[in-house]
């Protein structure tokens, strides 16, 4: 079996990695990312399962593909990745004081069967000013992140708090998934942690 990772992100790569997992493939799925009408968590999860679908048409049915789709939620509106620096901007100022959702849906193909979950991260950020907006955005960091922050980056110090997986903002609930797999009859195979 081929565990095949159907994303472009790197950080969801190095998720992967930092189980332990190796030997896996990464196949970036070209799918239309536009947000359909529905509830956030099956939003997320129809994403990423067109992701896995377009992968898994292309491997070998033994094959186990992950996908995944992470999107920023705020008073219901879904914030995906900005298009320009003035769309960052808005979304950081929208973001500044407030709580606000990240659902990633997470889609998993093997053998033609298919399983599907998402997970919800609540997010608070403090009070930003508009000189932290402005130099925040000309580091670049936000450019290719939902909402226009990467938690794992410097958007770290806008975060007063989470309540959830803090991996789920980066855009893979490393926990839910092992667990998810192992129900799925699939385990990761990593190395076992020390005693």
């Amino acid at each position: 079996m081929g565990i095949v990772l159907a994303s472009s992100s790197p950080r969801r790569r190095e998720l992967l990695e930092m189980l332990g997992v190796g030997g896996f493939t990464v196949i970036p799925a070209d799918v239309d990312e536009a947000v359909p009408d529905m509830l956030p968590d099956e939003a997320v999860i129809h994403i990423a399962q067109l992701k896995a679908r377009k992968v898994a048409a292309g491997c070998a049915p033994g094959d186990l593909i992950i996908a995944a789709d992470t999107l920023v939620y705020l008073a219901g509106e879904a914030l995906g990745k900005p298009e320009s620096d003035a769309d960052a901007e808005n979304m950081l100022r929208r973001l500044s004081n407030t709580r606000h959702a990240v659902y990633t849906g997470v889609a998993i193909i093997k053998n033609g069967a298919e399983m599907t979950f998402a997970e919800k991260t609540d997010v608070f950020f403090r009070a930003l000013s508009e000189d932290e907006i402005e130099a925040y955005i000309k580091t670049g960091e936000p450019m290719d992140k939902a909402g226009a922050y990467g938690a794992q980056g410097r958007g770290a110090a806008f975060i007063s708090r989470i309540e959830g997986d803090f991996f789920n903002v980066m855009g893979l609930p490393v926990c839910r998934l092992v667990t998810e797999l192992r129900r799925f009859g699939t385990d990761l195979q990593m190395p076992a942690l020390p005693v």
